[in-house]
This record gives C-alpha cells, sequence and structure tokens, in this order.
C-alpha cells in the first residue's frame, strides 16, 4: 500500500501554541506508512477574495495552500477557539481551497478537527463551526476521528502534550481514525 498523506493545519500562528504542539504530538503518533505533515505558509495567505482569486494572478500564497491541499490524502485541522469561534487563519484556509466552489482542493477530502483551548468548554464551538465550515466547503468530515482538549493551559503548562499518555493515545487514535477514512475513499476511487 503506497504511503498516506495527511496534511495539518493549525489556527494559531504562535510558535509556542499549545495547538500547534498538540499537530507536531499528531504527526509523531501516525503509524507506519503515514506522514503528517504541519502546514507552514497560513500566515502568508491573504484573506479571501474573489478579485484576487482569478485564474493566473491567484496570490502565490494561496495557490501554494491550494496544491499542498489537492497532494494529500486527508486533512487534519487544529483550532483553538477565539471569542468562541475557530481562528481566522483556519476559516481563510478552508475558504481558499473550497475555491472554486465545488471542485476546490479541499472536495471530497477526509478531514477530522482537534480542537482545544484553555477553558473546560474544550473549544467546542470553535469545533463545530469548524466541522460545519469544512462541510459546507466540500469536505468529508470525520465525526469518529474527532477530539477537544480543554484546560490546556494547565493541563500542558509544564509538559508538551508529548509526554502526555492519555493525550498521545487519544491524538494516535484520531490519526488512525482519519487514515481509515482516508484508505476507504481512494479504495471507492
Amino acid at each position: 500500500m503506497s504511503q498516506t498523506r495527511i496534511l495539518a493545519l493549525v489556527g494559531s500562528l504562535r510558535a509556542a501554541s499549545i495547538n500547534r504542539q498538540l499537530a507536531e504530538t499528531a504527526a509523531q503518533t501516525a503509524p507506519e506508512g503515514v506522514e503528517v505533515t504541519l502546514y507552514g505558509g497560513l500566515a502568508d495567505i491573504p484573506f479571501y477574495n474573489e478579485d484576487i482569486d482569478v485564474p493566473g494572478s491567484v496570490p502565490a500564497a494561496a495557490q501554494a495552500l491550494r496544491d499542498a491541499v489537492a497532494e494529500v490524502d486527508g486533512l487534519l485541522l487544529v483550532t483553538p477557539e477565539y471569542n468562541g469561534t475557530l481562528s481566522a487563519v483556519l476559516k481563510n484556509a478552508i475558504d481558499w481551497t473550497s475555491r472554486p466552489y465545488g471542485a476546490g482542493a479541499i472536495t471530497g477530502k477526509p478531514a477530522a478537527v482537534v480542537s482545544a483551548s484553555i477553558s473546560p468548554n474544550a473549544a467546542q464551538w470553535a469545533h463545530g463551526d469548524a466541522v460545519k465550515a469544512l462541510g459546507v466547503a466540500g469536505a468529508k468530515v470525520v465525526e469518529s476521528a474527532h477530539l477537544h482538549f480543554g484546560v490546556i493551559g494547565e493541563r500542558f503548562a509544564s509538559s508538551h502534550p508529548r509526554d502526555d499518555a492519555e493525550a498521545l493515545t487519544e491524538l494516535a487514535s484520531t490519526v488512525r481514525e482519519l487514515v481509515e477514512a482516508t484508505r476507504g475513499q481512494l479504495a471507492s476511487v
């Protein structure tokens, strides 16, 4: 079987973000034959604007994201919760990859959402908004692969998520569920 490729999109741009650490840990838990790559260019993408989404002149950063999403088998979105919803950078990534509507790079792509916040709510509002945006954009949302982390400021204050046995197990399960969905998708093609 060929290598399964998963692209992780992290909704926090902060270098020391716990959401980024969760994505890094998810990548480390990938089973043999699975590559999880964190996308690094979300900060460079302009806000979606149909006036600049013109064939031949799409901003290079937006085209690079579209190309990266088109080349992988599945997506793992890791979202913080900002003011009760997902971050603008993550929503913007969904918007760019959903175009052209019905034929965007995200269309039909299996996707899972991991949400994390400092509140006990575990970013479930952001999670719900991410799931909704992915579904409307045409992604195949893998409900069984979803994961929520609450009170991350306390839970991961003195250690990286990779040092938390429960987090490792949960992230590994999420990645495994997403990989199974991508393989099911590939088998039906």
